[in-house]
């Protein structure tokens, strides 16, 4: 296919447009350069932009594909009229019918926080990511009992960015501590976590996967030998059996198919909102 350019154009930060676009792209066997293009919010802007899209449309030989969502309406005429992209506005192609079912008009209104001093779900996000960065790796064992769930499993196994990205879209208390040969040796969890081991997850990997990882941090040692990762993962996936406790290999799975996982066995209630 020849080479194509997808644009990711808001008035926002354009990660709305991003994640719902690269959705859509990931079903078709095709890898555009994509550009993102947040804070589009005055028709000067729009114009740049639209200048850019066109410069690149003459230059590939393609129009590009234009992800959109833009609620001024001056701005969004300007990039549909003037633009020799294929716009795909994002915002008209869910709000006007849901104006129609509602029988009122949206409020227009850019970004997802009107006012993050006043958003009570803005500070409730800040004060998880906060949360997950102070018990990150085991570091603290302070205030567990206010966590809201508590990932477990070897070293690189994917708890680290599990639990931030919990932090960041879901506002979720996500504390990690790792398993190390320590705790095989005495065969128990480590001692902070017995009394919160109702709000534990465990995560495993694949040991020829996590050898790859690890040699790429300390390269030829015996964290990263293949064997010994074979010896971790097994007593791990050993001792959250024993434990009851759930868990999931990460060694095929995405941070938002994780994710979605331990929401649904230990926050159910944050899939309803």
């Amino acid at each position: 296919m020849p080479a194509r350019t997808v644009y990711f154009v808001s008035d926002g930060t354009g990660i709305t447009a991003e994640t719902f676009g690269n959705s859509i792209l990931a079903q078709f066997s095709i890898k555009p350069r994509h550009v993102r293009r947040p804070f589009i919010d005055t028709a000067e802007k729009a114009q740049a932009v639209v200048g850019e899209i066109n410069e690149v449309a003459m230059r590939e030989g393609q129009r590009p594909i234009v992800f959109a969502t833009l609620v001024d309406r001056e701005v969004l005429h300007i990039v549909r009229e003037h633009c020799q992209g294929r716009v795909m506005d994002m915002f008209g192609t869910f709000i006007e019918p849901l104006e129609d079912e509602f029988g009122i008009k949206s409020n227009h209104r850019v970004g997802r926080f009107s006012d993050v001093a006043q958003s009570q779900e803005y500070h409730d996000r800040i004060e998880a990511i906060n949360f997950s960065l102070a018990h990150d790796d085991g570091q603290s064992a302070r205030n567990l009992d206010t966590a809201d769930v508590i990932l477990v499993g070897v070293s690189r196994c994917g708890k680290t960015p599990t639990s931030l990205y919990l932090a960041m879209q879901h506002g979720i208390k996500a504390a990690n501590y790792p398993l190390i040969p320590e705790d095989f040796e005495r065969r128990k969890l480590p001692v902070p976590l017995l009394p919160h081991k109702r709000k534990c997850f465990g995560l495993t990997i694949d040991p020829e996967r996590l050898s790859s990882i690890r040699n790429e941090r300390r390269p030829g040692s015996k964290y990263a030998d293949v064997l010994n990762c074979r010896y971790e993962v097994n007593e791990a996936e050993g001792m959250m059996k024993r434990e009851g406790i759930s868990w999931l290999s990460s060694t095929h799975k995405s941070i938002e198919e994780i994710a979605t996982t331990i929401l649904r066995d230990i926050r159910p209630d944050r899939l309803i909102y």
